[in-house]
């Protein structure tokens, strides 16, 4: 879904994080995206969540690269350190989120302190990295490897966890990286350089997200020639809305993509981002998406909770759970219902 993308560095701010110890495991160990141990996170029940302790040693995030249960998130191109959409999004949903998603801009600084926050609050970092204005073919060819290599060094110091979505919706062509702009090769080439940079620098806290659009009448390119490989990714994201346009129900939205990518990936499918937009049949639409994401298998969705216009259009669609009561019980309701809300640690 197109956005505006946040521009500049990041700032961080200097904040102690206080948690208690408990021992953490998660069940089921992962090789996909070059990641290998068996390193964890210590977590302790916190107010709004799971928090947890990063340790002085590098991180590593195989345990959770196949996690017990079902993960429910949610997304704000804010930076990490703005945490009233958490709070919202906790109030609405009546649970504290497992994923806080934000955007980053290609050159910008990776903001460690903001992402320990995060995870000291109980929510897995996830970063949309998007590349703007610098054309993949130049990521690959290795002209941006200083900044490649310094946000790896960045990421790693963290001592946490990262999920990494770098240059999602490339099959959108309203991105400077899609279609119409770039090529599929130019997109694998650029995200594997950048994958085996982190690897020569032993970076094992990534966990890499592949994340294209769901096909539809927008995105109509094929998925294959995008994807990096099972080597170079860990999850498989999808992006994809309820709306006016696409998005009747998951049956058209997700599940026509999903077959598509079963072709040819082999990693877990999280929905990256997702929203219902205010109608009639939102209530209805909230309960078919949780339905339909249990059947689907999925780890996880993260959801867009936020006022937005529609992609190619000045047409404002309302995105938010709580547009209606109806709304905000369905989505208690059917997200309890099939088990999403996962609080790392709990098993």
């Amino acid at each position: 879904m197109a956005r505006s993308r946040r521009t500049g560095c990041s700032v961080a701010a200097v904040l102690a994080v206080a948690v208690l110890l408990l021992a953490y495991s998660c069940a089921g160990h992962g090789s996909g995206g070059g990641n290998s141990g068996s390193g964890g996170a210590d977590a302790t029940a916190a107010a709004g969540g799971t928090a947890h302790t990063t340790s002085a040693g590098p991180y590593d995030v195989a345990p959770l690269l196949h996690p017990a249960g079902r993960m429910l998130g949610v997304v704000d191109d804010k930076s990490p350190w703005q945490y009233d959409i958490v709070k919202t999004f906790t109030t609405q949903a009546g649970r504290a989120p497992d994923i806080r998603e934000y955007y980053a801009t290609w050159g910008d600084d990776f903001d460690a302190e903001g992402n320990t926050f995060l995870w000291g609050k109980g929510q897995l970092p996830m970063m949309a990295l998007v590349p703007s204005d610098t054309a993949l073919a130049d990521i690959g060819d290795g002209y941006d490897d200083a900044y490649v290599r310094k946000l790896a060094q960045q990421i790693a110091g963290y001592h946490g966890p990262l999920v990494l979505s770098f240059a999602g919706e490339m099959n959108g062509p309203w991105n400077s990286w899609g279609p119409g702009h770039a090529e599929p090769a130019d997109f694998v080439a650029a995200w594997r350089h950048v994958h085996d940079v982190f690897r020569e620098l032993k970076v094992r806290n990534v966990i890499w997200t592949w994340s294209p659009h769901v096909v539809d009448s927008g995105t109509t390119a094929k998925l294959k020639p995008y994807y990096p490989g099972d080597a170079y990714v860990d999850w498989v994201g999808l992006i994809g809305y309820y709306g006016p346009i696409d998005g009747a129900a998951f049956a058209s939205l997700f599940t026509p993509t999903i077959g598509q990518v079963a072709g040819f990936a082999h990693k877990p499918l999280l929905i990256t981002e997702t929203g219902v937009a205010e109608s009639s049949a939102k209530e209805a639409q909230v309960r078919d998406l949780f339905a339909g994401a249990d059947k689907a298998g999925v780890i996880g969705l993260v959801w867009y909770d936020q006022r937005k216009d529609w992609p190619g259009s000045t047409q404002m669609m309302d995105w938010r759970i709580d547009t209606s009561v109806g709304s905000r019980a369905a989505f208690r309701a059917e997200s309890a219902r099939h088990g999403f809300g996962h609080p790392f640690g709990s098993g």
